[in-house]
């Protein structure tokens, strides 16, 4: 690479109807010197899974860093040492407190707002603003997008759907402000749209004309640029750019295996939309593959993902599980339901396995794109059948700029509010405050 060859760190590959932001390159540090001292910025993630675990075969039977991960967390072994499992947190908010049943749709208006929702016999809805969207707040000005919200489990969000709790609050984690909910993408092709279009309407309609008549990939429009960068950079920045598109072609593809599945003809609003795949191991991987790009690509630093709505009662057959979630999560201690429950369990834990790889597979600067993350993976619920809120399975994953040590297993005080693990987070993110939700102080340890 040539000296003279200097690349800002806003970069993008351009064409019609396209804008593919780069990632991180040597070329976008000119000098040893600025590389070492230009850290990668910090991300954060929070993933949500319903309706609880089977706490026996989540929890480590010890603390510190000599812990064996049980079943559930087993298929997180290839990343073991880049977890904190998080014991004792609690969501008193998420709690009855005098409003009655409704538990699933609190565990999920609480799980990132640290806030009471609002329960109403009305259409009015509060809870309080997410920890997400008040980082976005801080630092989402310095991206294209100031947050990305992605599900892989769509529904409504008017009408009640629990004890009198609104839709609202059941079908999303994130909130703009404590009436506002940030209504989560389920499609994987709308997402992939958003991430490299140039958001030009007449030129992304154009361009999707064109792709549609010629079967051409998004890459087509903006090979010539590509083509251009290529010749300019060096070695390992030629690999990671190759590495890069090569990436976005791989989850394009997938996008139109799924949609080339489905009859366009018979495609109405209440059908799954045409980019979504039928297996939904393949959904949520392909949401969490392109969560990794916008992260990688610097377009977002704050994302949600919902693994599915609070209270889903969807089947898991493919893992042998034909009876709904929700409904085996009130096990009443049944040795059967409990052992399904665990499937269920596992299974999320598999996908996010996939996703905290592929972080960890993506170098940036010293280290890993993980290193670079923090990456919170739980519910609101601890146990289903008892629908309690204190001692919530937690965990997070990636070292948050090297500011947290990873690889163990924390046991915190009773009653430590998950709130404090938040206010500890924002912290790491550069968006200080001195309170959120119901924080009693930063996490300690």
């Amino acid at each position: 690479m040539s000296k003279a060859t200097h690349l800002p760190r806003r970069s993008f590959l351009k064409g019609l109807g396209a804008s593919m932001a780069l990632p991180m390159l040597d070329a976008m540090t000119p000098s040893r010197a600025l590389a070492a001292a230009t850290r990668p910025p910090v991300r954060s993630a929070f993933i949500f899974v319903p309706n609880g675990v089977h706490l026996d075969n989540w929890t480590p039977k010890t603390t510190g860093a000599n812990f064996d991960l049980p079943s559930i967390l087993e298929p997180l072994t290839p990343v073991k040492n880049d977890l904190l499992v998080l014991s004792g947190l609690t969501h008193d908010k998420g709690r009855a407190n005098d409003d009655g049943p409704g538990d699933h749709a609190r565990n999920a208006g609480v799980f990132l707002t640290g806030a009471q929702p609002l329960k109403s016999q009305g259409s009015e809805i509060r809870a309080g603003i997410s920890v997400d969207q008040v980082a976005a707040r801080q630092v989402g000005s310095e991206t294209k997008f100031t947050s990305l919200e992605l599900a892989a489990e769509g529904g409504r969000s008017s009408g009640k759907c629990d004890s009198g709790y609104s839709c609202a609050y059941s079908n999303n984690i994130s909130w703009r402000d404590a009436a506002t909910p940030m209504t989560a993408e389920t499609d994987p092709r709308l997402v992939f749209e958003r991430l490299f279009g140039n958001q030009l309407p007449k030129e992304m309609t154009e361009r999707q004309a064109r792709r549609q008549r010629y079967r051409k990939s998004i890459l087509d429009f903006v090979l010539e640029d590509a083509n251009r960068l290529n010749a300019k950079v060096g070695g390992d920045d030629k690999q990671k750019l190759d590495e890069y598109l090569t990436a976005v072609r791989d989850i394009e593809q997938r996008i139109e295996r799924a949609e080339n599945g489905v009859d366009s003809k018979k495609i109405s609003p209440r059908l799954r939309p045409a980019g979504i795949p039928k297996g939904y191991d393949e959904h949520i991987r392909l949401l969490g593959d392109m969560m990794a790009l916008a992260f990688q690509t610097d377009a977002t630093r704050v994302a949600s993902f919902m693994f599915a709505r609070a209270g889903s009662n969807r089947t898991y057959r493919p893992i042998g599980v034909s009876e709904g979630h929700h409904s085996l999560s009130h096990h009443q201690n049944d040795a059967g339901k409990l052992a399904k429950i665990s499937a269920i369990n596992r299974f999320h834990t598999q996908q996010l396995a996939y996703i905290l790889q592929k972080l960890k597979s993506i170098r940036e600067g010293d280290g890993t794109l993980l290193d670079n993350c923090m990456i919170v993976y739980g519910s609101g619920i601890s146990d289903g059948n008892k629908h309690n809120n204190e001692n919530l399975p937690v965990l997070v994953a990636g070292k948050g700029g090297g500011s947290i040590l990873t690889g163990r297993h924390m046991r915190c005080p009773s009653e430590t509010p998950m709130a404090n693990l938040f206010l500890s987070m924002l912290d790491r993110m550069g968006a200080q405050v001195d309170r959120f939700g119901d924080s009693a102080g930063r996490l300690r340890g």
